[in-house]
């Protein structure tokens, strides 16, 4: 293990939160609350998608929309984990003060982005049809549900590039562009949803159109602000273009990550089935119910992306003992925050599900999901933090495996058995907690074992 220490001239880090030097605590904060604001916000403007579907066309509509939340998770989730690689790679960079090699590793992330969305783009539309099918999408609302996806997936090329492009600004510490950029996107897919689906009747086709041009505007001001940029992040088009060395270590970070998260989605996927077996109304709800709850994920998960970051940096300038109080701190964060925001979205659990649909039975059963899933919230954190923590010292491989027995495991198993015999929306949604519950202690063991081990290495290298 190498001992960085370098005389070359500091990377620019303006608009940056320094990761390297200062309170650890507050600097956390000002990075993951941001990024959490940017999920949050993100969330609302897809919701705005089902709401107005579901006020204004109906819940059959409302349901083609969110039953292909979970597909539409797998196809992202590879590359997502691959951008989550770039911004590994990345951080290191900058940690080292490798300023030649942060220039290779930002334009081989902008193309490995638009070739990869260029290629989801394809497959998709080539597959949109038997996946519909496969799922077991009710009858009613198949054509629906087929439309929204086949447009959807016209907009992957721009959607994996506006991900590519925010790890890039949480590189350097930089959470604040992308929630800007953010905002101004988000707006305009509120104002295309009301127009496409009020005013020209649009559907289902009207919500995915205006989202595919929204993640188009956020993605097109984040390349402009990486073209404008001074620093080493800067973008410059006679240099874009894909370094294998840069590609390999990307891939061997985030390839086992994005291989966990479409796992999720498979088992994710598997529920769903379960749940378009239980109804329309169902289906509604627990369409509803995500997108409530992403909320507190999006917290969860942005203190987990703090953490990586952080560590990444501080692993790349070989600050040892600050890697090991980034994880103790964020973690204590992360859980709190968790379980504030879970229980505020608990008090007002039927007024927020109301947004979406008027349904009582809907209600009720988005109540129950949100019950169901909120109180355990905190266990995610858990499981957010090791992995995170875990990713930013360059070991993307265990926890991946863990979180893949773990989650997927408990939840496969779960639908085959436990579900199977009750037939229940409850005894279905009893496989989140279970699985998380099962994945954190596991971690836990994980990373003790493990990352002490390595420890202990590190530091009789140093000496």
């Amino acid at each position: 293990m190498h001992h960085y220490h370098t005389n070359h001239r500091p990377i620019r880090r303006s608009r940056s939160v320094d990761m390297l030097h200062g309170p650890i605590g507050s600097q956390l904060v000002l990075f993951a609350l941001p990024l959490a604001l940017t999920g949050i916000l993100q969330q609302l403007f897809n919701a705005a998608d089902v709401a107005v579907i579901g006020r204004f066309v109906g819940k059959n509509a409302m349901a083609a929309v969110g039953s292909n939340a979970s597909v539409i998770s797998l196809l992202l989730n590879l590359f997502v984990g691959i951008s989550l690689g770039a911004n590994v790679v990345i951080s290191k960079f900058i940690g080292q003060q490798e300023r030649e090699g942060v220039r290779r590793a930002v334009h081989t992330s902008v193309m490995v982005a638009v070739i990869s969305g260029l290629f989801l783009t394809l497959l998709g539309e080539l597959l949109t049809g038997p996946i519909i099918r496969w799922m077991g999408v009710p009858a009613e609302i198949e054509g629906m549900s087929e439309t929204y996806l086949r447009v959807y997936l016209l907009g992957m090329p721009v959607i994996l590039l506006y991900n590519f492009e925010s790890a890039i600004f949480r590189s350097k510490g930089d959470t604040r562009t992308p929630l800007m950029c953010l905002i101004v996107s988000g707006i305009a897919n509120v104002v295309l949803n009301l127009i496409l689906v009020l005013v020209a009747h649009l559907d289902v086709a009207g919500v995915a159109i205006a989202t595919v041009t929204s993640n188009l505007i956020g993605a097109g001001m984040l390349l402009f602000s990486l073209l404008r940029d001074q620093g080493d992040v800067s973008v410059r088009w006679r240099e874009l273009r894909i370094d294998p060395v840069v590609l390999r270590e990307m891939l061997r970070i985030g390839v086992p990550s994005g291989v966990q998260s479409m796992m999720f989605s498979l088992s994710n996927i598997l529920i769903q089935f379960a749940i378009n077996s239980l109804g329309a109304e169902v289906m509604a709800a627990s369409s509803a119910g995500f997108n409530i709850e992403v909320m507190a994920f999006y917290v969860t998960s942005s203190f987990g992306s703090a953490c990586t970051t952080f560590v990444g940096q501080n692993f790349g300038a070989w600050q040892l003992g600050r890697c090991r109080r980034v994880t103790r701190i964020s973690m204590i964060q992360n859980v709190l925050f968790s379980a504030c925001i879970s229980l505020g979205i608990l008090l007002f659990a039927r007024p927020l599900l109301r947004i979406f649909n008027q349904d009582p039975a809907v209600l009720d059963y988005g109540v129950t999901r949100l019950w169901y899933i909120l109180l355990v919230q905190p266990l995610n954190a858990v499981i957010e933090i090791i992995s995170g923590s875990m990713r930013g010292y360059g070991r993307s491989l265990e926890p991946a495996l863990v979180s893949l027995f773990g989650i997927c495991g408990v939840r496969i198993l779960w639908v085959c058995t436990g579900f199977r015999r009750a037939g229940t929306y409850a005894a279905l949604l009893a496989a989140y907690p279970m699985s998380w519950a099962v994945t954190a202690a596991a971690l836990a063991v994980l990373y003790f074992a493990v990352m002490l081990r390595q420890w202990r290495q590190w530091n009789s290298e140093t000496l």
